[in-house]
């Protein structure tokens, strides 16, 4: 809104007053992005929660089949902390993203109609007092729907790079210059494939305090950076990185997301105040998805995200062994809980993993000079 704001009406004062060409920066109105959003999910946050203690009554319910002690110590903590983060998030981009900008818009819309979904299933959660929420294929679907819709806006709509015109239907490999697969409107489907792993990823990671809302930060600060570096030419032509015109502006969401986690790790650190649900789980994955697809770069997600993914293949080679010999593999899934069963307190699970995702994603951001 600022930016739009400055174009409008403030663009020819700052001859006269400066600080107003400040709003030209994408570095400054990111900064300002992540700001804002901390200061909403905190100002918002105790009234939030004592409201949601009133509404929820017993809180999220805790699986009886899991750590016992979780049982006893996270009873009666409310979920649907996501609505803060979201709250965050929405203000922190749509006050100073660019409002004319398509890949604004189509992260916005994965992350509204994801965050959406997640709502209704904590819902769902709460009412009935069960961990079973919302179908999960019923689900799948609508997330696969939700993310192409936002994939094929980005498609008709963002300006084409003009020396790769059918880059924004493919799919670019990093370590190797110039490697490029044009998938046509196939991407549709690859593409969706991304936002939706990235979002249940994340949805099978929430499951201690902080455990899943540091290394999102730390994937929005890799994407962020990468976003602002494909958006640049000057830039993404020194790292021989495929230049997307307007991409850009998705360093301001991530900005917001960075803002909006470090709000709700104020009141998630352990012990919890509140969760944040399949609300802030979906929303937030499904908006790394996103802008792992705008910008581009799809493929080093697996390796920034890894921590995601591990979390998710845990869950899959574990319910796909028991299937077929009736044993399990991990002491409990996901691999978080693994670790809880073989001794480590949760702090000490909390911290390692964000250690790792750290690492994670440093490596990832490495690929973009290896070519």
């Amino acid at each position: 809104m600022f930016f739009w704001l400055y174009e409008h009406f403030a663009a020819g004062m700052h001859g006269h007053i400066p600080v107003f060409n400040l709003v030209r920066y994408i570095t400054f109105r990111t900064i300002m992005s992540l700001f804002t959003a901390q200061v909403i999910v905190v100002a918002m946050g105790s009234r939030f929660i004592r409201w949601m203690q009133a509404k929820q009554g017993k809180g999220q319910p805790i699986r009886a089949e899991g750590i016992q002690r979780h049982v006893v110590e996270k009873a009666g903590t409310p979920t649907m902390g996501g609505v803060m983060i979201l709250a965050g998030l929405f203000g922190g981009t749509l006050l100073w993203g660019d409002l004319s900008n398509v890949y604004i818009w189509a992260v916005l819309i994965v992350t509204a109609g994801y965050g959406l979904m997640g709502f209704l299933d904590d819902y769902a959660k709460v009412t009935k007092q069960s961990t079973e929420g919302i179908s999960g294929r019923m689900r799948l679907l609508l997330e696969a729907l939700i993310a192409m819709a936002a994939i094929a806006l980005i498609i008709l709509f963002a300006a084409k790079p003009p020396e790769d015109p059918g880059l924004l239907t493919s799919v670019a490999f990093p370590l190797v210059k110039n490697a490029v697969v044009n998938l046509s409107w196939f991407y549709l489907v690859f593409g969706a494939c991304v936002i939706v792993g990235g979002a249940n990823a994340v949805n099978f990671t929430d499951g201690l305090d902080g455990l899943a809302t540091v290394p999102v930060m730390i994937a929005a600060s890799a994407y962020g950076l990468i976003a602002y570096l494909v958006g640049n030419f000057i830039f993404a032509n020194y790292l021989q990185l495929h230049f997307v015109p307007g991409v850009g502006e998705i360093a301001i969401y991530c900005a917001a997301m960075i803002g909006a986690g470090l709000g709700f790790l104020w009141y998630n650190a352990p012990p919890a105040k509140i969760f944040m649900g399949d609300t802030g789980s979906l929303a937030l994955g499904g908006g790394i998805g996103a802008a792992a697809v705008a910008t581009r770069q799809e493929i080093i997600l697996v390796i920034i995200g890894g921590l995601f993914v591990a979390e998710t293949l845990s869950v899959i080679i574990q319910v796909a062994w028991f299937k077929r010999t009736g044993k399990r593999i991990f002491l409990m899934a996901p691999i978080h809980h693994h670790f809880e069963k073989l001794g480590w307190s949760e702090s000490t699970v909390v911290i390692r993993f964000w250690i790792v995702s750290i690492m994670l994603a440093l490596l990832g951001l490495a690929t973009l000079k290896l070519r």
